[in-house]
């Protein structure tokens, strides 16, 4: 759960951050809100990281989500047209990362451990 929570906020903070870029055209002061954001979701990929989160999957869960959300929220914020086209090519994204997800080798289950009979008494003793 909590690698979940961290990949959200690298999430929205690479969304944040991209869509400052966008509204800094018209006003720069946005690109500060962009760096911040930038690093941010980096600080948070690489706290995944060293939790143990595998790369392939949580770039492709970052980037993938991070496009699929910009391009929604740019067509609403800022008028940018969302096509047929561009849904095809972000449902093509989430399915390759769905792919790469489930594409993953698990590693192998640890074995039970052997059931070891109760020692007695005289197993306990040492012959010379």
């Amino acid at each position: 759960m909590k690698k979940w929570l961290i990949l959200s906020a690298a999430i929205a903070l690479e969304v944040t951050a991209t869509l400052s870029l966008r509204a800094a055209i018209d006003s720069p002061w946005w690109a500060i809100l962009a760096v911040a954001g930038y690093a941010g979701a980096f600080v948070a990929l690489s706290v995944l990281l060293r939790l143990g989160a595998p790369i392939g999957t949580v770039y492709g869960i970052w980037a993938a989500t991070g496009v699929a959300l910009t391009a929604v929220i740019a067509s609403v914020v800022f008028g940018e047209p969302f096509t047929f086209t561009i849904g095809l090519g972000i449902a093509i994204v989430i399915v390759g990362v769905v792919l790469v997800e489930t594409g993953q080798a698990r590693p192998p289950s640890p074995a039970p451990a052997p059931a070891v009979a109760p020692e007695t008494d005289d197993a306990m003793e040492v012959s010379r």
